[in-house]
Order: structure tokens, then C-alpha cells, then sequence
């Protein structure tokens, strides 16, 4: 099992790093939902499928990422809380060149 190190900053403004595998196609959504690092219910309300922005996180690295799908474009564009460093945490897959990845997770729309 290949393991890279990321730096999640909760809704609390509480850093935390853990380990994300690179071998089980887990998305940043997943990983933040497996260390409990928001509320249940709270992240991935859609499941994953870029339709509700609950898991929107700013990106604080320089990592690049691969280009926002039209889907999570259309997502942000209507979404609360957007940054230019916004993205969906469910379209980043957890990838080896992502180690040292760093992100916030964005406020919880209310």
C-alpha cells in the first residue's frame, strides 16, 4: 500500500495530517469522511457526484491539480464560500504527486 501525507484543516480551524492511500481510488472526500473530520452528514451529502458542493475545500498548496470538470465548475459557480483556490474535495483523487497536498475544508452553507 502506497501512502501519501496531506494536511487537512477542519470547519474548526484545526489541522490535521493524516495518511491517504493512493492504491484504493479514494477521493479527498473520502479520506476527510474516513478520519471523521466533519460531522457526519455534513461532506458528501451528493455521495460524490459533484452535485452539492458540501465538500468544497480551499487548496493550499501549489500541488496542481487536473482541470475542474464542467460539472465541477457548474457546481462552484453556484455554491456559497467560493475562493479562487476552491474545488470539490470529491473530484481530487488521491494520487502520489499529491503528497503534501494541503487544504481547508470551506464553511458549511447554511
Amino acid at each position: 500500500m502506497t501512502d501519501i501525507k496531506i494536511k487537512i484543516t477542519n470547519r474548526d480551524g484545526v489541522l490535521h495530517e493524516v495518511d491517504a492511500p493512493t492504491d484504493m481510488n479514494m477521493n479527498l472526500m473520502e479520506v476527510v469522511r474516513s478520519y471523521e473530520l466533519a460531522p457526519e452528514g455534513t461532506i458528501g451529502i451528493c455521495g460524490g457526484m459533484a452535485m452539492c458542493a458540501s465538500c468544497q475545500c480551499y487548496v493550499k498548496s501549489e500541488h496542481e491539480l487536473p482541470e475542474m470538470s464542467d460539472d465541477e465548475e457548474a457546481m462552484l459557480a453556484e455554491a456559497f464560500n467560493v475562493e479562487a483556490n476552491s474545488r470539490l474535495g470529491c473530484q481530487i483523487h488521491m494520487t502520489p504527486e499529491l503528497d503534501g497536498l494541503e487544504v481547508e475544508l470551506a464553511p458549511e452553507e447554511v
